[in-house]
């Protein structure tokens, strides 16, 4: 078993487990940073604290990948660790900025409808994968290019509201996020169908 650990501790995976790590560090922070406002005494200092630890774990996010792929050390280990910090950090950052305790914090802030929007469309894809991969065996994910645009206006709009940058372009980046969102969101939903009919016409007309 130790064995089995160390080989699948890569490079990349101690940076991918070094991102998980960064995650409590962003929510205390971001936490601090709330109580402070409501205190009626703002720390700006825990806000840009926050803003820094969130970019320096998106920026590990990249790397993580450039090293498994130039170093040909994708591992199952991987596979699993970096959605889990992907999602770990987008639905933390998500509910951190949304809900009546970041409207006094943060202007702008992340609608609720936004969040309920995002989390919906991931929860509904997991139970997807899970339903498809019950009935044929296995899940095949196709990365969609709508799926990468939609995780780039989620993390703009993180960085947006962190950063306390002006509100007047932020309800543009807001729909351009929403819409990519449901684009993918269907698109993946066609590809689970896909795979659900092109399983039952295998089965209704197998090899000979």
């Amino acid at each position: 078993m130790r064995s089995l650990w160390t080989a699948n501790l890569t490079l990349a995976n101690r940076i991918t487990i070094g991102r998980l790590l960064f995650i409590p560090v962003f929510v205390i922070l971001t936490l601090y940073y709330i109580n402070s406002v409501s205190e009626n005494r703002p720390n700006e200092w825990l806000r840009w604290a926050a803003l820094m630890v969130y970019v320096a774990t998106c920026l590990t996010d990249a790397l993580d990948g450039y090293f498994a792929r130039s170093r040909n050390e994708i591992t199952r280990l991987g596979t699993i660790l970096d959605p889990l910090a992907d999602k770990a950090l987008l639905i933390s950052s998500l509910i951190l900025l949304s809900g009546p305790w970041a409207k006094s914090c943060f202007n702008p802030h992340l609608p609720l409808w936004y969040v309920g929007l995002v989390i919906s469309r991931d929860v509904f894809l997991i139970m997807g994968s899970i339903l498809i991969h019950m009935t044929v065996g296995h899940t095949t994910v196709q990365p969609r290019i709508s799926g990468k645009i939609a995780t780039f206006f989620q993390m703009g709009l993180i960085l947006w509201v962190l950063g306390q940058a002006p509100a007047a372009g932020f309800p543009w980046m807001l729909w351009a996020a929403a819409g990519f969102t449901m684009i993918s969101a269907l698109q993946y939903i066609s590809d689970g169908i896909r795979q659900l009919e092109k399983a039952h016409a295998h089965d209704k007309h197998p090899r000979s």
